[in-house]
């Protein structure tokens, strides 16, 4: 079920993917006011179809030449994600400038670990950086900065939904003991693939709010 459970995520990625690519742009009610907004979006949707065939791979013969497609996949979407709220909260060209440098210190982190399990060390640092530091950036972002958009509970939702897909993969063993069939892991990527699911939905969803005049000019 490791393996199959990955389906979800090539599913919702490409669902997501289309939805953003075609959504309409530059109106007052649609998803993206800037039409530009959406390239972090798609860059989250296509990490997520990847995170499924690279995640199937490597539960399908583990080692860690497969983990790199495993975890590789899985930065694209936590960056295009960091730059997607900074682009909302602060700046549309400020989360397009930063698109570039999240996604390149997401491979970085991918690389150096790789060199150094080679080395002996295996130091997964920088990875584990590049994973927790968005869990903390946004829910920043969100409480300093001002919402451009409806439905800005809805990346809480996620984030608490990721939240609890990390619980499963914490308790992986313990829930395969429970009943032998399905695993924390299994589960993790199910609410994965859920909360992917989430943060797409909801941004299609939501529409530009209504501030002052002088807020509109910002950013």
């Amino acid at each position: 079920l490791d393996v199959w459970s990955n389906l979800a995520f090539p599913l919702v990625g490409l669902w997501g993917l289309i939805r953003v690519v075609s959504a309409p742009a530059g109106g007052r009610d649609d998803p993206f006011t800037d039409p530009r907004e959406r390239w972090p979006f798609a860059v989250v949707c296509v990490g997520v179809a990847l995170t499924g065939l690279g995640s199937a791979w490597y539960h399908a013969a583990p080692d860690n030449a497969r983990l790199v497609w495993d975890r590789l996949p899985m930065t694209l979407v936590f960056m295009g994600m960091l730059s997607a709220v900074v682009a909302e909260r602060i700046g549309v060209a400020a989360g397009l400038v930063l698109l570039p440098v999240f996604l390149a210190s997401g491979l970085a982190s991918i690389a150096y670990w790789h060199a150094s399990e080679a080395a002996g060390a295996g130091d997964l640092r920088p990875y584990v950086l590049v994973q927790f530091f968005p869990a903390l950036a946004i829910p920043l972002m969100l409480w300093l900065f001002p919402a451009r958009y409806t439905r800005g509970g809805d990346i809480v939702v996620v984030l608490v939904i990721y939240g609890a897909a990390k619980i499963f993969e914490v308790l992986d063993g313990r829930i395969f003991a429970m009943g032998g069939v399905v695993s924390g892991h299994t589960l993790k990527h199910l609410m994965a693939a859920l909360a992917c699911w989430w943060l797409i939905a909801g941004t299609m969803a939501r529409r530009p709010s209504r501030r002052l005049p002088e807020q509109e000019t910002t950013g």
